[in-house]
């Protein structure tokens, strides 16, 4: 978004995303190198809260495509800082196949080839269609496998694919379309008044940054989990 058109609640909203992303990724550092018990990563409540969060970010990702002056050249930006990301994981022998940068540069690059037709169409039918395809492409698609390979861009899975975070297309397009669909009311001012005066400023400040962050917080973190197994004598 252009400084002067930037909503603070909807970058706080992503501050908050990025914030519990990161937690998140801390967990798992402790729990995979530093032997804190698996549960603190994985557990009845932090599983589906790491969906929750994670769809936020990329629900509010599509919500500022109609803010961006150019969503090719956003995607093009994440997609290169996506190809770090695997490259180095794969060196570290943690892959990253497609995770959310991923998902989200393929998604930025896609509407912007696509955005005049998706506008074109009854204000109803992109909210339909992306419920529709959440629900549907989340049972049918979503972790099953797959005996034919490089299918994982979309959801299908082989036995021996591994990515240590893993957003497909299907069904996460779609979360990204329905935050197309709603930035468009919020960009005409067709919300309360408040949505768009509220300050949040810490937590502004951290979505207006995220993609630094992401890109530097594993690499902290991990760094911080190695000092922790050192002063622990492990």
């Amino acid at each position: 978004m252009a400084a002067k058109q930037r909503i603070q609640l909807i970058d706080a909203l992503r501050g908050l995303a990025v914030l519990l992303m990161v937690i998140h990724h801390f967990l798992y550092d402790l729990a995979a190198f530093a032997g804190a018990p698996w549960w603190l990563f994985s557990n009845p409540i932090f599983n589906p809260l790491h969906f929750v969060f994670a769809g936020l970010f990329i629900f509010l990702s599509g919500v500022s495509s109609n803010f961006s002056r150019s969503n090719i050249k956003r995607g093009l930006k994440a997609l290169l800082c996506a190809a770090v990301i695997t490259a180095v994981t794969v060196w570290m022998d943690m892959d990253v196949w497609f995770g959310v940068l991923h998902l989200l540069s393929v998604c930025m690059i896609l509407y912007g080839l696509s955005r005049p037709l998706w506008e074109k169409l009854p204000s109803w039918v992109v909210p339909v269609l992306s419920v529709a395809g959440i629900v549907l492409t989340g049972h049918m698609v979503y972790g099953v496998p797959t005996e034919i390979p490089y299918l994982w861009m979309f959801g299908w899975t082989t036995a021996d694919f591994v990515s240590t975070d893993y957003f497909p297309l299907l069904p996460w397009a779609f979360v990204f379309l329905l935050g197309t669909w709603a930035g468009r009311y919020i960009k005409t001012g067709r919300l309360p008044q408040w949505f768009y005066t509220a300050k949040v400023p810490r937590l502004a400040a951290v979505g207006r940054h995220s993609l630094v962050i992401y890109m530097l917080h594993q690499p902290v973190l991990y760094g911080l989990t190695m000092v922790i197994v050192y002063l622990m004598g492990r």
